[in-house]
């Protein structure tokens, strides 16, 4: 059975062709720009906390309240996916995420004209739900739409999109006050609204949602063709045979393929957490700062999210051609190298005699070389990850536990970063993380697969351990 699937992937494939991927380009567009409202909160610590710390601000903050309004995003995160989790497989991928856009409208409303830590706090949590329903609901809407031969592409809008909302407020907020700049980001989720909501559901959920017919129109818009009978076969075949043994939290842990895909992704999660890109995010105005470069950190940070911006669009290009494991591992081993030069400049310039003066250029040049590299494959493909390696019956469980242990994650390494720049100098969490990034390294190379060409039906069977199976059909060949 599964050959003759195979052999219809193929035929399916060819067929596509004549079509046109238009469609799947613009809901991708417009789909991610909720992601860049999650960048932008993400990013907000950056240009703001230096204001919120100066003596001079309006609202009196401690480097301790300071860290917690920073991570505060992380922990709505969890709320919001189990939001999610109830509203992905009822009210449909496309809802789920519309429903974001006036969460992340009044975050940045209360935001602008709060007065207090509790209500930054409380609009950071809500900020934070937002992002939660939409890093699970965006990843199983786009595995869904795409061809295989462009879901790496596609997939990788997701990280690029949470770039350019980083890049996005450092700027704003270099030109602005607190409250200016919350109030041009305000238009951001409507932006989204307005535009996302012209595009198709799921033809996937439509299928769960027994909806044959609107499932056929969703496909058809898509794949910019009338002849898709085969692909929404193999599409209902596989709902079929995945809602017959309809999923639960517990099958993520029951099922082998299921723990096999959930011990890749913690893994990969860990390491790239762990190698510190969110918490140079958080304070990379304080970095350069601290780092003690002539450039003013508000340029340097600016540049730093546009090298990023740049580099991740990059990947998001090669990432379909070179595959995922190639540039995991340059990218792993890469930034270690730099982590790692950026540790023992700061070390050098605030803990020994030695003169450092004429090594200025160090630190940026470190951290940008580290963005750079980290970028063409951490920064981004564990994201698409989360897209491919789940079938449907449980994909919104798994995306839930990976958010929620992801804000876990960030939330430690934030705090963790916070404690020992203060208590123990900068460069510590720098070796920290240089460690992390040897780790990785094994892990990389012998755990995570390659998922380049294949169908989200060939990972299955790649997961179950059917591996000469998937030879036979390996759309790489097609």
């Amino acid at each position: 059975m599964k050959i003759t699937m195979g052999l219809e992937q193929k035929e399916e494939k060819k067929e596509t062709k004549s079509g046109s991927d238009l469609h799947q380009y613009l809901a991708t567009i417009t789909g991610t720009i909720v992601i860049v409202c999650t960048g932008m909160h993400f990013g907000w610590p950056s240009p703001s906390l230096p204001q919120l710390l100066d003596e001079s601000s309006h609202i009196p903050m401690t480097n301790a309240d300071g860290s917690w309004v920073a991570v505060m995003p992380c922990m709505g995160a969890a709320v919001g996916c189990f939001m999610a989790v109830a509203t992905v497989d009822r009210i449909g991928r496309k809802i789920s995420m519309l429903i974001t856009s006036p969460l992340y409208f009044i975050a940045w409303i209360m935001v602008a004209f709060s007065n207090s830590v509790a209500i930054l706090h409380s609009a950071r949590f809500l900020a934070g739900i937002a992002d939660g329903i939409a890093f699970t609901a965006l990843p199983i809407y786009l595995g869904e739409i795409a061809r295989s031969a462009i879901r790496g592409l596609l997939g990788s809008f997701i990280p690029v999109t949470t770039i350019l909302g980083f890049l996005l407020i450092n700027i704003i907020g270099s030109m602005f006050d607190i409250t200016y700049a919350a109030l041009i980001s305000a238009l951001v989720p409507i932006v989204h609204f307005c535009t996302f909501v012209f595009m198709p559901e799921s033809p996937y959920f439509l299928l769960i949602r027994n909806k044959p017919d609107s499932a056929r129109k969703s496909l058809r818009t898509f794949r910019g063709t009338d002849d898709v009978e085969l692909e929404l076969t193999r599409l209902a075949d596989a709902v079929r045979e995945e809602q017959e043994s309809s999923g639960s939290l517990l099958d993520l842990f029951r099922v082998r393929s299921n723990r096999k895909a959930c011990f890749i992704i913690m893994g990969i999660r860990a390491v790239q957490q762990c190698s510190g890109t969110t918490a140079i995010t958080f304070y990379a105005k304080t970095i350069f700062d601290e780092a003690g470069s002539n450039m003013s950190s508000s340029h340097a940070a600016i540049i730093y999210f546009s090298i990023q911006l740049i580099v991740a669009t990059l990947a998001s290009i090669l990432v379909d051609k070179t595959g995922r494991r190639p540039l995991l591992i340059f990218s792993i081993i890469g930034s270690g190298f730099a982590l790692a030069s950026e540790g023992i400049y700061i070390y050098l310039k605030n803990y020994t005699e030695i003169d450092v003066s004429e090594l200025d250029w160090v630190p940026i040049m470190s951290l940008l070389t580290y963005v750079v590299i980290f970028n063409l494959g951490m920064g981004t493909i564990p994201v698409l990850l989360l897209g491919e390696l789940f079938p449907t019956n449980v994909k919104a469980f798994a995306l839930c536990l990976a958010d929620i242990y992801f804000g876990v994650i960030v939330t430690i390494v934030s705090k963790f970063f916070q404690i020992m720049k203060d208590d123990f100098g900068m460069h510590v969490p720098f070796f920290v993380f240089t460690s992390f990034c040897a780790i990785g390294l094994v892990f990389i190379v012998y755990y995570v697969p390659e998922t380049k060409g294949k169908t989200l039906e060939e990972i299955q069977t790649y997961l179950r351990g059917e591996e000469k199976k998937l030879e036979q059909f390996d759309c790489t060949k097609c």
